[in-house]
Order: structure tokens, then C-alpha cells, then sequence
């Protein structure tokens, strides 16, 4: 496979995970409980919305290369990492389980960094790059709230 349509099926598997997160973290976001609600109710917004921005930015960029992004939740789920949520979550389920995702999906845009890099595609590792920077910052936010930082 060359190695621009890798960078395409890396860059559709980040728009499927981003539209799993964005509907996990309106389930986070409805179904939060307890003496934290406030403060998680206003992160998980926070969160879905950031899931947001990004989805439509890899969409558009993944078009820009003429890809073709995933546009159904069920093809979204076929290609995603992330998990969609069981419902049953406690708080703090919640809040490590993005953790966890945040984390895979940093970890995936390594790698993608490093072909977009070798293929000259300079635009597409900064869009993972800067992705990669908010997560990080967010992984060490939430590991925080759970006391792990």
C-alpha cells in the first residue's frame, strides 16, 4: 500500500474515533452522577465539543487528499479503537475511561506523525501534532482529578 493511502486510512480511523468519543461523551456527559457532577457535566461538554472540532477537521482535511471519511455511526464503530460506552459507568469509569482513550488515540497519532512526516505532509502532521498537544494536556487534567498526577 503507498504510503499516502495509509495516511488516508490513518486519518479516516481518526474521524471514526473521534465520532465514537463524541457520542460516548454525550453519554458521559447526560449520566455523570454525584458530588463532581457539576464539574465532570461541564468537562464532558467541553470534551464532546473538542471531539467535535476535531471530527470535522479531519473530515475536511482527509477530503482535501480526495479520501472519502466514514460518515455512519456503524462504519464508525467497525473502524474505531475507541469503545462506545456501556451506559454503566461510575464517575470515576468516566473519567479514566477517556483517559484511556485520550491515550490510544495520542499513541496512534505518533505513529501517524511519523508517515506523514516521511511523506512530506507537513499540514496533516501539524493537525496531529496540535490533536496530540490537547490530548496530552487533557490526560494529565484527568488523571489528576482522579488523583494519578
Amino acid at each position: 500500500m503507498a504510503e499516502n493511502e495509509q495516511l488516508m486510512e490513518i486519518l479516516n480511523k481518526q474521524v471514526a474515533n473521534w465520532t465514537v468519543l463524541y457520542t460516548k461523551l454525550h453519554n458521559y456527559h447526560w449520566y455523570v452522577k454525584g458530588p463532581n457532577f457539576l464539574s465532570l457535566h461541564a468537562k464532558f461538554e467541553e470534551l464532546y465539543n473538542l471531539a467535535n472540532d476535531y471530527l470535522d477537521e479531519l473530515a475536511e482535511r482527509l477530503l482535501a487528499l480526495n479520501g472519502n471519511p466514514v460518515a455512519t455511526l456503524k462504519g464508525s464503530l467497525e473502524l474505531s479503537s475507541v469503545q462506545e460506552a456501556s451506559g454503566n459507568e461510575s464517575t470515576e469509569e468516566m473519567v479514566q475511561g477517556t483517559a484511556n482513550d485520550f491515550a490510544m488515540i495520542a499513541k496512534e497519532l505518533e505513529e501517524a506523525i511519523g508517515l506523514a512526516n516521511r511523506i512530506g505532509d507537513d499540514a496533516t502532521a501539524d493537525m496531529f501534532i496540535n490533536i496530540q498537544e490537547t490530548l496530552d494536556k487533557n490526560i494529565w487534567m484527568l488523571n489528576a482529578f482522579l488523583g494519578r498526577r
